[in-house]
């Protein structure tokens, strides 16, 4: 909290060179600042040296930890800053999409839906979005996620459709629904 604040502080005050933290803790200050929701420092960070599709120690880029973490303005900022929403994380391979539909916030999954990447994307154990929101019953972006063109005849690496995680749950109208053909 301490370093948010000095970085606050900063952006209020003239950038001097030598009144910047170290770039290693810049690039901590841009991961803090993405998981809290601190957009407005994310172009002063980024302007100053921080790598906005870096990697933090556990793999995550700062805007999954955004979207992970319902942090809409934020992501808004890393967007703007050249985030890459298409870039998984290092030890699943989850998308940013993924971590949303896993979380449940629909302003962040439509606004990383236009952004046009795979919707169709997998992660190491072959999911996509589509079955991660069909798991947590999010019917909002299971919507949104089928009118973008996922597929919901894709099978995960353990042969589970959408609609088989989503009739696990006990979600069996969401299951239908996934069954159902689509007039396009």
């Amino acid at each position: 909290m301490l370093a948010l604040f000095l970085a606050s502080a900063l952006a209020s005050a003239p950038a001097q060179a030598e009144a910047l933290p170290a770039p290693e803790r810049r690039q901590e200050l841009l991961f803090e600042a993405a998981k809290l929701g601190r957009a407005d420092l994310i172009p002063l960070l980024v302007n100053n040296g921080a790598d906005v599709n870096a990697y933090e120690s556990r793999g995550f880029t700062p805007l999954i930890l955004a979207a992970y973490n319902g942090q809409a303005d934020t992501v808004e900022a890393l967007l703007k800053a050249g985030a890459d929403p298409c870039k998984p994380d290092l030890r699943q391979g989850n998308t940013a999409q993924m971590g949303v539909a896993f979380k449940g916030d629909d302003r962040i999954a439509t606004r990383l839906l236009k952004e046009r990447c795979d919707v169709n994307a997998r992660n190491k154990a072959g999911q996509t979005a589509l079955m991660t929101a069909s798991l947590f019953g999010r019917t909002v972006q299971v919507k949104l996620l089928l009118e973008h063109g996922a597929d919901a005849g894709l099978i995960d690496a353990s042969g589970r459709s959408a609609a088989s995680v989503a009739k696990a749950q006990g979600n069996t109208s969401l299951a239908n629904d996934l069954l159902t053909p689509r007039r396009r």
